[in-house]
C-alpha cells in the first residue's frame, strides 16, 4: 500500500511539473510590473506569477506561524499536564496498596 502512494505521489509531481514547464513556455511575453511605488523591470509573466506564489506562500507560512506556536505551547503544557496526573494515579495505587491487609 505504501508503494501505492508514492507512486500516485510520483505521478501527481510529474503532472504538475509538466503543467508548469508548459505554463513557463507559454508565457514568455516580458512584461514590466508595476507595484505603484516601484516599477520593476520586464521579465516573463511566468516568472511574475511564480514569483508571486512564492511570496504568498512565504507570508501563508509566516502567519500560521503564529497559531503553530500557540499550538504546540499548549499541546505541551497538556501533556505535562497528563505526566503528571499519571503519576499522581500512580502514587495512589502504591498508597491503596500499601493499606491493603
Amino acid at each position: 500500500m505504501r508503494w501505492l502512494k508514492g507512486v500516485i505521489l510520483a505521478v501527481i509531481l510529474v503532472a504538475v511539473l509538466l503543467i508548469g514547464i508548459l505554463f513557463a513556455v507559454n508565457n514568455r511575453e516580458a512584461v514590466p510590473l508595476n507595484l505603484i511605488w516601484v516599477e520593476l523591470p520586464a521579465a516573463s509573466l511566468s516568472v511574475w506569477l511564480l514569483a508571486s506564489l512564492a511570496c504568498g506562500v512565504l507570508l501563508g507560512m509566516v502567519a500560521m506561524s503564529g497559531v503553530y506556536l500557540r499550538l504546540r505551547t499548549l499541546l505541551t503544557r497538556a501533556q505535562r499536564h497528563n505526566q503528571q496526573q499519571r503519576k499522581e494515579i500512580d502514587r495512589l495505587r502504591i498508597q491503596e496498596l500499601k493499606e491493603l491487609p
